[in-house]
């Protein structure tokens, strides 16, 4: 037996993905230095790249052909994309000699701006077709939640998105959908 897979993981950006508000923290214009990987400046330096685990976990969702969302209620929402637009992912498996991508490539679809989650959810669903129930979702504020009111698995991550963290969070999406073997 596979363990079966949400059709749909997505990620909350600031405190989730990466180690601060975009809207808060970063001031404008952002850059990239060359072909630096995971990483992107600010006008004061101040540097915007993925916690650790995040490359390799996006690799995985997209050889899976698991559909990735972003799902950011940030008040720049301009400065998220860019930052996307910006950063380098490394290859997958970290192939040294493969091509970096950038890390908006990573996700199949966007829902960066204020306003509720649900909204978010709600324009993902119509987008997609997929299931509230077929869909997890990673974010480091508890208020978040409310998304399970429409069957979406939430998972908390306080301190960020890591391989912990995503197996627990995929623990729990099976743990709510248990694999059918059609044999009943």
């Amino acid at each position: 037996m596979t363990d079966h897979m949400p059709k749909l993981v997505a990620f909350d950006l600031d405190y989730t993905l990466w180690d601060l508000w975009v809207d808060t923290h970063v001031s404008e214009p952002l850059r990239r230095d060359g072909n630096e990987i995971n990483q992107v400046l600010d006008r004061y330096g101040q540097e915007i790249c993925f916690y650790k685990d995040v490359p390799q976990i996006l690799h995985r969702l997209r050889v899976q052909g698991i559909f990735v969302a972003a799902c950011s209620r940030t008040s720049a929402p301009s400065v998220a994309r860019k930052a996307l637009s910006l950063l380098l992912v490394p290859a997958d498996n970290g192939d040294k000699h493969g091509t970096p991508v950038a890390a908006e490539t990573m996700f199949d679809q966007m829902e960066i701006y204020p306003g509720s989650k649900k909204s978010h959810f709600r324009k993902i669903q119509e987008a997609t077709g997929i299931p509230y129930s077929d869909m997890l979702f990673f974010d480091d504020e508890i208020r978040n939640k409310d998304v399970a009111s429409l069957g979406v698995t939430f998972c908390l991550v306080p301190d960020g998105v890591n391989n912990r963290a995503f197996e627990k969070g995929l623990e729990e999406w099976r743990r709510r959908h248990p694999e059918q073997t059609g044999e009943e």
